[in-house]
């Protein structure tokens, strides 16, 4: 692996919470993530990080200062730092790629 390369088959999954398994690498004040939501998972809290990603397969619903929005396979997700916002549900699984800054 070079500097430039994130080789995810050479990361292992880990499964923080009940619903969330995923693998990442903090670079540069980045955590650069595979994220893969189940049904099972359920967000307790409001989130204020920033987000940009991109769903990989499968679907999830986030509520965005109180706004529900769906984000779909092949679709880009862009969440500015200091918006509230808190997953909602995943209707099946989602994989979803994501930088998130100010770790």
């Amino acid at each position: 692996m070079t500097d430039f390369v994130i080789d995810f088959n050479m990361i292992p999954w880990e499964t923080p919470v009940t619903g969330l398994r995923m693998k990442y690498k903090i670079i540069d004040n980045r955590k650069i993530r595979l994220a893969e939501f189940s049904k099972d998972f359920v967000e307790n809290d409001w989130c204020l990080k920033g987000h940009i990603g991109y769903v990989l397969e499968g679907s999830i619903e986030v509520n965005i200062d109180g706004k529900p929005q769906l984000f779909k396979t092949k679709e880009g997700i862009f969440i500015p730092k200091g918006l509230r916002h808190k997953h909602i549900r995943t209707l099946e699984t989602a994989l979803l790629f994501l930088v998130e800054d100010d770790l």
